[in-house]
């Protein structure tokens, strides 16, 4: 991972998400952020991030999610400091202070020297019947 030739760092963006959905084909009319759930911005990003990974294995490259995390030693409250927590990573590539970071993507190929993958990793993958519900919950 560490020699990836590339790194994609997603970022969310959310006053243009809202300004998004402020324009006259969605019909809302603000930019409230009280009719969303869920911080979509972040979602809708994440969902970004999990196509480029995707992507990724389609055309037969490796890739790896991997969380933006604060340097060691740093004291570090994710209910509080997310935003301080990515300041240093923002600052040094000059991100604008109206994105946020959600982790980055390495992508690149296997190395040759690597034993291959663990098969233990097929044996904890869930049957399908364990997560998906039809109708209610626990009906399969």
């Amino acid at each position: 991972m560490q020699n990836a030739p590339l790194v994609v760092v997603p970022l969310a963006h959310k006053a243009a998400y809202l300004a998004r959905y402020a324009e006259a084909d969605k019909g809302w009319a603000d930019r409230s952020e009280a009719r969303w759930p869920a911080p979509c911005w972040y979602v809708d990003t994440g969902m970004a991030a999990l196509m480029m990974l995707l992507t990724a294995v389609d055309e037969g490259l490796d890739a790896c999610f991997f969380g933006i995390m604060p340097a060691t030693g740093e004291d570090f409250r994710p209910e509080v400091d997310v935003p301080a927590h990515t300041a240093a990573f923002k600052a040094e590539f000059g991100i604008p202070d109206e994105y946020a970071p959600i982790g980055g993507i390495c992508v690149g190929y296997r190395a040759d020297d690597l034993p291959p993958r663990n098969p233990a990793v097929a044996a904890r993958r869930r049957d399908a019947s364990a997560v998906i519900h039809r109708g209610q919950w626990g009906t399969t």
